[in-house]
């Protein structure tokens, strides 16, 4: 009987232990998620030379209170039409609450290009001189080109509130 006890203990402690791994490991995944869930690039049409802009200059573009690049080509602003992190790094970006967000996408709907996908924004951008988009960084292909954020690359601490 006391052998029985000892071999219930030992798989109890195994089993807790077990358990306990699996708890740690969730948690360290569950931390870890928020910081890789969302990298946004920003991409322009390969004919456009802009390398590298402000995160004020970007907010100013986005705005619409710029409205040509140095080239003299007129800026389209290419957005998802569903997209949080999208949302989420503009809003804190142009400093603005979801609700003014919304409003201002709602204000501006006929001067902004909206898409559904990564795929739809490379192509309109692609096809546009003028054209900038946002996607996730895994999307990025050589189709166009990625802009440097206050001399930062995608995925660099500090290329853009996410």
């Amino acid at each position: 009987m006391a052998r029985l006890s000892l071999l219930r203990v030992e798989g109890l402690e195994v089993s807790v232990m077990k358990i306990r791994s699996f708890h740690l490991a969730a948690f360290v995944l569950a931390s870890l998620t928020p910081c890789f869930a969302h990298h946004t690039a920003v991409v322009v049409n390969k004919e456009n030379a802009v390398e590298n802009v402000t995160s004020a200059h970007l907010a100013k573009v986005i705005r619409g209170e710029i409205k040509k690049w140095p080239n003299g080509k007129n800026i389209v602003l290419v957005l998802h039409k569903e997209s949080s992190g999208e949302s989420e790094t503009l809003e804190r970006l142009n400093k603005m609450s979801a609700a003014e967000w919304k409003g201002f996408l709602v204000a501006h709907r006929d001067s902004i290009v909206f898409v559904d996908t990564d795929a739809d924004v490379l192509r309109t951008v692609q096809g546009e001189p003028g054209a900038i988009g946002f996607i996730e960084v895994h999307s990025v292909d050589n189709t166009v080109n990625v802009v440097h954020v206050d001399g930062k690359l995608p995925m660099e601490f500090g290329y853009l509130p996410h």
